[in-house]
């Protein structure tokens, strides 16, 4: 039942809030698989954020920016191979539709890690040469998210008119959505397993790439202490731009992922939201930890598909939120709270 208060004039509106623990319990596993579908996605952008804030100590708020470009990357990669956006299916056999994701997600990946090598160089890095308040770098990356977005609304559409501007442009479908097998209630279609499957195989590279590796052990030795890296032969500089380009690798591959999921359109706006939630996924988890920001987005993931149904589907960003807050205050560093400098040797 609603009621209308009367506040200096305005009428404002106050209404009960649903709480659907009936149907929480009977779509939990659906609900738990769609959530850690999304969750995937959210853990393969987060990990840029807490790489870079590992080494750096910046919040690089244009991260999600640079998985928009990504969306965009795919796209153009895929109208270069011949196709055309279509509501149909591509239906030419499961050999090559496998070749064509793997290589619109290439194409991504080298979009987004370019763009984010490319921000690192032209933003930030005269930054750290002239030696800027961390808050100098804070100003720049929220600057930059908003001129990547402008760059992609305006002058994308001057040298490729059927792409950019205010319009969105549908994803290239190349898979159709089918059942593969129940789980507890819930259906897995093969979306789902290639989603779930290749964020787990990026996730174990990265985490081979970052503590079985030469390069590794150089973004951990900056993590932890950069002047005693640079006394001990390691270029600060070069690991800097690998950590960038390995989070904007990392967001490419979510952008093919994310078209998969949500075949909505693709438009320079769409990487904001994302954005801040893996940035909360990779907070939740414990900024600065690898593990963490895929703990986190998993999490995210899954609290926001149960509060969606527990209290309506405009309550789910707010569900997520909430629950960030929650676990903050009960422990800041997040849950696992580990820094990148401190990961295993």
């Amino acid at each position: 039942m609603k009621q209308t208060l009367s506040a200096g004039g305005i009428q404002l509106a106050a209404g009960s809030i649903d709480f659907n623990y009936e149907g929480l319990i009977d779509s939990f596993w659906r609900l738990t698989v769609d959530g850690v579908t999304y969750g995937a996605i959210y853990a393969l952008v987060a990990v840029g954020y807490t790489l870079v804030y590992g080494v750096l100590r910046l919040i690089n708020f244009a991260h999600s920016e640079i998985f928009m470009l990504g969306l965009f990357g795919q796209l153009v990669g895929l109208m270069i191979f011949g196709f055309v956006a279509s509501p149909d299916v591509y239906t030419q056999g499961v050999v090559l539709t496998v070749v064509y994701l793997g290589l619109a997600m290439i194409v991504g990946m080298l979009v987004s890690g370019g763009a984010a090598v490319g921000l690192e160089r032209v933003a930030y890095r005269p930054l750290r040469k002239r030696g800027a308040k961390p808050l100098a770098f804070l100003i720049t990356a929220i600057g930059m998210s908003f001129v990547l977005q402008e760059l992609v609304h305006f002058v994308l559409p001057k040298i490729r008119p059927d792409l950019g501007g205010t319009n969105a442009q549908q994803p290239i479908r190349l898979v159709e959505p089918t059942v593969q097998f129940g789980f507890g209630g819930a259906d897995v279609t093969n979306i789902m397993l290639l989603i779930v499957s290749a964020a787990v195989v990026l996730a174990i590279a990265t985490e081979v790439l970052i503590n079985r590796t030469k390069f590794g052990r150089g973004i951990r030795a900056v993590a932890q202490d950069p002047d005693t890296a640079t006394l001990m032969g390691v270029s600060r500089e070069r690991v800097i731009m690998l950590t960038f380009l390995i989070g904007g690798v990392l967001a490419g591959a979510a952008a093919m992922l994310f078209t998969l999921k949500i075949p909505n359109g693709i438009i320079y706006s769409g990487g904001f939201v994302l954005g801040i939630k893996a940035f909360s996924a990779a907070v939740l988890g414990g900024i600065g930890n690898l593990r963490g920001a895929l703990l986190g987005g998993l999490l995210l993931g899954v609290v926001e598909q149960y509060g969606q149904i527990l209290f309506g589907t405009e309550w789910r960003d707010v569900v997520a939120f909430v629950v960030l807050v929650l676990v903050l205050m009960v422990r800041p560093t997040g849950i696992l709270g580990e820094s990148l400098g401190r990961a295993r040797a």
